[in-house]
């Protein structure tokens, strides 16, 4: 029997399955190896075996049949070699074949994965852009993650007052008529429509960590040369709050820049914006002792764990100034120029007011400090002078019963701070020599506020805004704020001849009222709400006597909120 029957013969690429693996691939090609060792040591037998039969005396015979022989051998070694040799070449082709197979896998999985992340992260861009959480959510969603939110509200509000101030919405608390004016003995109502609101807020998530925002809020309480309330009641808009805001979350820093409510404001979290705890009656001046502006300003905040934050800012400076006269030239206001008011007087500031301030959510209620600076300019016989004003403050809210009743406190006393109250009492007043000096005020307010549930708010307040006297006397005449020798003998009769010329010492408030949320569902809110108020003038102490008048206002108010 032949080697290629013994060993079954040639073996063929075909019969080769497919997918055998490199290591069974290795141990044939050793097989095939051994095989054609078995058969070099064939021939070799068979060389020696004619040797020895050269030494027989048949050594003719033998060496007829190892020449026979030899040949056969030959041919026969020389076909397994071929056979082997292509089954070599077969397994080395297919191990080739195995390789590039798994080069081309390896990269169709890595193309694969690759193209399953884009894949996913275009449907979360999607998702987020049309995901709605809130059913009631009115938010348009804008561009690449842009969220556009509209808010505010219409109203229809009405004013009784029993002194004639000729005000819309908003209270001039310290400037009720005294017992010599004509409107002291009578009464004023008005119907207006001018606090209805309008608000956008714009947000994008431009990181996992960093938020970007911009706030814009309108009224129509400006007022424009043709404005009146004659036919057509035609009144403008006017900018509230216009501002951006920028917040890195992880990190706890938050900048704020543009128009808005002062960081002297009490808010309800934190110092983040659109949190300001304002006095809830529709009253447009809030109420007496609420400390607050609205102006430009460019605010840092740093939070910690959003228990601790303190915030810096600078914002845009304007100074109440009373008692013009004085014995020599002084300039301290211009009337305004290029896109200001042309009527009002703004005042020569020099630099915008600082204010610093710390508020901490321990875990119960919330309480804030706060300082502020500012600086004061006047020019007389060619020299500018500045004086420095400055107050500290303090704020708390606190939920007595959380969830339904709430009471809140504030607080400031300074030199040259009467602007931050509603009553607008002044910050300085000129002195004889034209400088201007600041004007010691205290302002206190306390409120309770209760939730008994989700269709009722009630409130009440009550305030106080006091200023120390800063009076001169020259040569026996009154100079200054809160003189002793302004003259009060004309304060009491209507339309006596005599002076009244005593200035505002303090002013007290006492309101309280409620909103009824009557309907309140997908379509809005639409409430209803009445606020009373008493509010108190006292005049300093003069000549005739320590003058004050009183005020008795009602609020009504219709609301709608479509957002």
């Amino acid at each position: 029997m032949s080697i290629e029957a013994r060993h079954g013969g040639n073996l063929s690429p075909q019969q080769i399955r497919t997918g055998r693996t490199i290591p069974r691939a290795v141990l044939m090609t050793s097989a095939c190896v051994a095989l054609t060792g078995v058969a070099l040591m064939g021939g070799v037998t068979a060389a020696h075996a004619d040797d020895t039969a050269t030494t027989t005396k048949h050594k003719k015979a033998a060496a007829t049949v190892a020449t026979a022989a030899t040949p056969t051998q030959v041919v026969a070694t020389q076909a397994q070699i071929d056979a082997l040799n292509r089954q070599i070449q077969a397994l080395q082709t297919q191990l080739q074949a195995l390789a590039t197979q798994q080069d081309t896998n390896a990269k169709a999985v890595v193309e694969s994965r690759a193209a399953a992340e884009k894949a996913a992260t275009a449907a979360t861009q999607i998702a987020q852009q049309q995901k709605v959480t809130d059913p009631n959510d009115n938010a348009l969603r804008l561009g690449k993650g842009v969220k556009l939110t509209f808010g505010g509200f219409i109203e229809a509000a009405s004013i009784y007052r029993s002194r004639n101030m000729t005000a819309d919405v908003g209270t001039p608390y310290a400037s009720i008529p005294l017992k010599n004016s004509s409107n002291y003995d009578r009464g004023e109502f008005r119907g207006s429509a001018r606090q209805s609101r309008v608000t956008m807020l714009a947000e994008s998530d431009v990181g996992p960590d960093t938020h970007l925002g911009a706030y814009f809020e309108a009224d129509f309480l400006g007022v424009g040369t043709a404005s009146n309330s004659g036919q057509s009641n035609s009144y403008v808009p006017r900018l509230r709050q216009g501002y951006m805001t920028a917040d890195w979350k992880d990190a706890g820093w938050h900048l704020l820049a543009g128009q808005s409510f002062s960081l002297v404001t009490t808010n309800k979290s934190g110092i983040d914006p659109r949190t300001e705890a304002l006095p809830m009656g529709p009253d447009a001046q809030y109420a007496a002792g609420f400390d607050w502006t609205r102006n430009w300003g460019v605010r840092v905040v740093k939070d910690w764990d959003r228990k601790y934050w303190l915030g810096v800012a600078l914002e845009s400076p304007q100074a109440a100034i009373t008692g013009s006269t004085s014995l020599v030239s002084a300039s301290y206001t211009n009337t305004g120029g290029s896109l200001l008011n042309s009527t009002a007087n703004y005042s020569t500031d020099i630099a915008p007011d600082l204010v610093v301030k710390f508020a901490a959510e321990p875990g119960w209620g919330h309480y804030e400090v706060f300082g502020l600076a500012r600086e004061f300019q006047s020019r007389v016989a060619g020299e500018n002078y500045t004086e420095t004003g400055f107050g500290i403050g303090a704020a708390a809210i606190l939920p007595v019963v959380p969830k339904y009743v709430d009471v809140q406190l504030s607080t400031m006393a300074g030199q040259g701070v009467g602007r931050y109250g509603s009553s607008s009492l002044p910050d300085v007043a000129v002195s004889p020599y034209g400088h201007l000096s600041p004007i010691t005020e205290v302002t206190a307010m306390a409120g309770v506020i209760g939730h008994p549930n989700t269709d009722w708010d009630l409130y009440a307040y009550y305030g106080l805004e006091q200023a120390d006297s800063k009076a001169f006397t020259v040569a026996g005449k009154a100079y200054g704020y809160g003189n002793g020798l302004a003259v009060n003998t004309g304060c009491y009769t209507e339309n006596s001849s005599l002076a009244c010329t005593g200035n505002t010492r303090s002013v007290r408030e006492a309101t309280a009222g409620f909103w009824w949320k009557f309907y309140h569902g997908n379509m809005g809110t639409m409430q209803f709400g009445m606020q009373g108020e008493y509010i108190r003038r006292d005049i300093f102490q003069g000549v005739g006597g320590s003058p004050s008048t009183d005020d008795t206002v009602v609020y009504t108010a219709f609301r709608y909120y479509p957002f």
